[in-house]
């Protein structure tokens, strides 16, 4: 699953080498707790380790990697309890932008509507075909989405992290949906209440779809440790 990073041909920022890195931890080629070197990530880029100290770096204050005394640098594990306080903060700020978009004018708030539709319309097809890896990108896609018609680019600062990790948690289950058939149905559960003329119903709408998304993950989590387990 590993795939090699692509060599740098020009100089390049360590922006553009975090990017890269970055992709590779959400996409699942480097898995939690997998140590990343500096000196062979450099010689994969065939840059110097200046640059790629510093991405990796960045990608720690995002908390996708740790960094351990004496050891070297990891890709972050996530735990249940890393789950429930990363959707319990998904809650507060998709809580806080959809209450944005709600009240806003008709017109504009249709516009966050349809945009959130059309991405709905987008899952059946790969729930079909058992894509969990491109489904949980578009779910993410969706939410990502709703937060950003906010118009508030502070907490769409915030939710790119709490994304990129809620991705992570989902990459590394062979399926992140314990009720796949269910999904197309929450999602445009919310894209309703969206457009309705009940902030509480939206308001309860998204709070039950990310306690149900922990509650499933968790589940999933738990099998998924238990096969390891008997695996040994």
């Amino acid at each position: 699953m590993n795939r090699p990073l692509s060599p740098l041909n020009a100089p390049q920022t360590a922006v553009v080498i975090a990017d890269q890195l970055r992709e590779r931890i959400l996409d699942g080629s480097y898995g939690p707790g997998e140590q990343l070197s500096e000196a062979n990530l450099a010689a994969q880029l065939e840059i110097s380790r200046g640059p790629v100290r510093e991405a990796l770096q960045r990608l720690a204050q995002e908390g996708l990697l740790v960094s351990h005394r004496n050891r070297g640098v990891f890709v972050v594990e996530l735990s249940a309890h890393d789950v429930a306080e990363i959707y319990a903060a998904r809650e507060a700020v998709e809580t806080a932008a959809a209450r944005t978009v709600f009240e806003f004018p008709d017109e504009r708030r249709g516009s966050a509507v349809d945009r959130l539709a059309a991405i709905v319309a987008r899952m059946p097809p790969l729930i079909e075909a058992g894509d969990w890896t491109r489904l949980a990108k578009l779910d993410l896609e969706f939410h990502t989405a709703l937060v950003e018609a906010a118009g508030n680019s502070r907490l769409a600062r915030i939710y790119s992290t709490l994304a990129a990790e809620s991705r992570i948690c989902m990459v590394h289950l062979e399926n992140a949906y314990h009720r796949p058939g269910a999904l197309t149905e929450e999602h445009q559960r919310l894209v309703d209440r969206l457009a309705g003329d009940s902030w509480d119903d939206l308001a309860k709408a998204i709070h039950t779809h990310l306690v149900t998304a922990v509650e499933d993950l968790t589940l999933l989590m738990a099998r998924r440790d238990a096969q390891r387990e008997d695996r040994q």
